[in-house]
């Protein structure tokens, strides 16, 4: 299973601590639960010996690579990308805000991509250090479901990645929403990949190496 990479999409203080871009408009109920899953999954992603590969959503000082639409966008939710909050400029690089929470920081040997986009795919490097390393199978956990996390899974689909969306590590602010980005992923016979939990996972990985992986919810 060394052809595994787990991504670990914009679990930014932005996203998921308070006073971020997040919290100004829709709060940290919605995330909270899914940070411990998602710290479990890291762990034994760590464990297993997969590629992890971390991502951040973030924008130049100048936001000249911000479009006007994004920009309008974040204006009328009420949270402006490079507006000032307590975490320094919400959403822009190099500011306290745009790195990732302590609690699933990346270690020395892991990639972090930073996008100025939803898709980690898009203006990145992403796809040339997946190919180097013979990756061919992709796990998901973030944030958001329905925007940076669909967006990336359907790059990587696109692209011939088999790809694993881990639904208790993965979160968005609507409910509903969250709940209609995991039934898309098993609509027509798993369109997107497979829905997993972040148990079921870790069991996988924690199999023999030498046996192939099989579908989850299958018997051994």
């Amino acid at each position: 299973m060394a052809n595994i990479a787990l991504i670990m999409i914009d679990f930014q203080r932005d996203f998921c601590a308070a006073g971020g871009y997040s919290d100004r408009f829709a709060g940290l109920d919605w995330v909270t639960p899914i940070i411990e899953p998602a710290r479990r999954l890291l762990d034994a992603a760590r464990r297993a010996g997969h590629l992890v590969i971390h991502t951040r959503e973030g924008y130049a000082p100048d936001l000249s690579d911000c479009s006007p639409a994004k920009l309008q966008r974040s204006r009328n939710a009420g949270s402006e990308i490079g507006s000032q909050g307590p975490m320094g400029r919400l959403l822009i690089r190099g500011e306290y805000g745009h790195d990732i929470i302590d609690e699933l920081k990346p270690i020395e040997g892991e990639t972090v991509i930073d996008k100025a986009s939803y898709g980690a795919f898009c203006g990145t490097n992403l796809q040339s250090i997946l190919r180097a390393q013979g990756i061919d199978t992709l796990v998901f956990a973030g944030v958001t479901a329905d925007v940076c996390v669909h967006t990336t899974l359907r790059e990587a689909y696109d692209r011939w990645f088999y790809c694993y969306y881990v639904a208790d590590a993965i979160s968005c602010f609507d409910p509903e929403i969250r709940l209609a980005c995991e039934k898309m992923i098993t609509e027509e016979g798993g369109i997107w990949g497979q829905l997993a939990t972040s148990g079921e996972m870790i069991a996988l990985w924690g199999q023999t190496e030498a046996r192939e992986p099989a579908p989850l919810g299958a018997k051994s």
